[in-house]
């Protein structure tokens, strides 16, 4: 079983979490009662709808994370899985996905279907960095 695949059967167990079709039509997505918010399109690559809230309060954490991808102006970040540790980061991830879709619920806050997989991903660290 491949880390993404483990990683989907974890997080469909969830009780506020159900799988479904993903709207950008590629992979498996998992889904609130709010709407989509995990993105499974291949077997390392997984794209998490956090809000652009969330990716603005946890920016510094993000870009360390050397499995996270961000994309400038998009909802969704993605995450690279692996190893073991990825799948952990997924599942801490997720948890604050829904915890921000309870906690501070804005109007409007969709997630978009313009998830990161047909979208350039960069790592703002890198760029600083020069690698």
């Amino acid at each position: 079983m491949t880390l993404a695949a483990s990683a989907l059967a974890q997080l469909a167990t969830w009780p506020d979490l159900a799988e479904a079709e993903p709207s950008c039509g590629i992979g498996r997505a998992l889904r609130t009662a709010h709407g989509e918010i995990a993105h499974f399109h291949s077997d390392d690559h997984v794209d998490l709808y956090l809000t652009a809230r969330a990716i603005r309060q946890f920016e510094e954490h993000l870009t360390a994370a050397t499995a996270v991808q961000l994309v400038p102006g998009s909802q969704w970040v993605t995450l690279r899985l692996d190893v073991t540790a990825d799948i952990h980061l997924l599942m801490t991830l997720a948890s604050l996905a829904l915890q921000t879709r309870q906690a501070w619920p804005a109007q409007g806050d969709v997630p978009r279907a313009e998830c990161n997989d047909q979208r350039s991903a960069v790592r703002p660290h890198e760029n600083l960095g020069g690698g």
